[in-house]
């Protein structure tokens, strides 16, 4: 049949209707479905679904390949993210001739003159340089930079931001994000990424709550226990006694109004007590990002009230 020649792939039919044959292929190039054992054909008139282009070596198709990043939100709307860079050398590593150095400056200048047009374009450019340095620093995954550059731009649009502090207002976006997606960071952790305080912190993310229409879930303690017992190197026969007992102490209704991170670590240092695996009480707290004094006293009104015997 010549089909040594012919561009096929291999289809996911069964059998052969005329023969029963698995042998089944289809031909692009000819547009067929076809049996390989009795020459049945099967159906025709196929359409291609692949590119226009036809590369007959891998060189060729490496070549002619058209593919791009994925579409991403992190970005201002309508703009490039190529940035030319100060230049100093070539591709080759060559330095570059006064007169090319100021050539590709004058390139470099009317680049960024071009790529952000309105005040709003540089204040959500400006956000975003913010926002890479607090993921990079809290190594935040794409979807949360993705939410809180979205959580952002609709504070922009509120006029929420004008007389307000950038930086205060993305760190409250990522905190956003982060409750969102349950992703766990306390607002600690995200405020002490920035050089506004937790303070100023909390206001702009209340003003968030107020004016963006925000889903937040309640915290819950249980999605900072993983992060905590892998920062300690913890077995995950602890982790999941931990579980056990935040589960147990919300049945009771010790979990409303405590702070989730604060009664994870409690849980966290009691399950060590029961399993042997000991950590301090200071160990647990640097690991939680909370206090000492907030981890005693959470351990304490959970081994009265849950009545779990500690020894000695």
């Amino acid at each position: 049949m010549g089909a040594k020649n012919v561009d096929v792939e291999v289809k996911g039919i069964d059998r052969c209707p005329d023969c029963g044959s698995s042998n089944i292929i289809r031909s692009y190039d000819r547009g067929e479905l076809t049996c390989m054992n009795c020459g049945l054909v099967i159906d025709e008139k196929l359409i291609d679904q692949g590119p226009e282009w036809r590369a007959f070596t891998p060189e060729e198709r490496e070549k002619r390949d058209r593919v791009g990043p994925p579409i991403s939100t992190a970005s201002v709307e309508g703009v490039s993210p190529t940035v030319i860079q100060w230049p100093t050398r070539d591709s080759s590593g060559h330095k570059l001739s006064p007169q090319k150095v100021f050539e590709v400056s004058r390139w470099r200048r009317w680049q960024i003159r071009s790529r952000i047009q309105t005040s709003q374009d540089r204040n959500i450019q400006q956000a975003t340089n913010h926002l890479e340095r607090i993921a990079f620093r809290l190594n935040l995954p794409q979807n949360v930079k993705e939410e809180a550059l979205k959580i952002y731009k609709a504070a922009v649009k509120a006029g929420l931001v004008r007389g307000r502090s950038i930086e205060s207002v993305m760190a409250a976006s990522i905190y956003a994000a982060c409750r969102q997606l349950k992703i766990p960071r306390t607002l600690d952790e995200i405020a002490d990424c920035t050089r506004a305080g937790r303070k100023d912190v909390a206001r702009c993310y209340r003003l968030l709550l107020r004016h963006v229409r925000l889903n937040i879930p309640i915290a819950d303690p249980v999605d900072f226990v993983p992060r905590i017992v892998s920062s300690l190197s913890l077995s995950g026969v602890l982790q999941r006694k931990a579980i056990e007992i935040i589960q147990q102490a919300r049945k009771s209704g010790l979990t409303a109004g405590k702070d989730p991170a604060g009664l994870a670590a409690a849980a966290i240092y009691i399950a060590s007590l029961l399993t042997g695996e000991r950590k301090t009480q200071k160990e647990i707290a640097r690991a939680a990002q909370v206090t000492e004094v907030t981890v005693r006293n959470r351990y304490k009104e959970l081994i009265k009230k849950l009545k779990i015997p500690i020894a000695s």
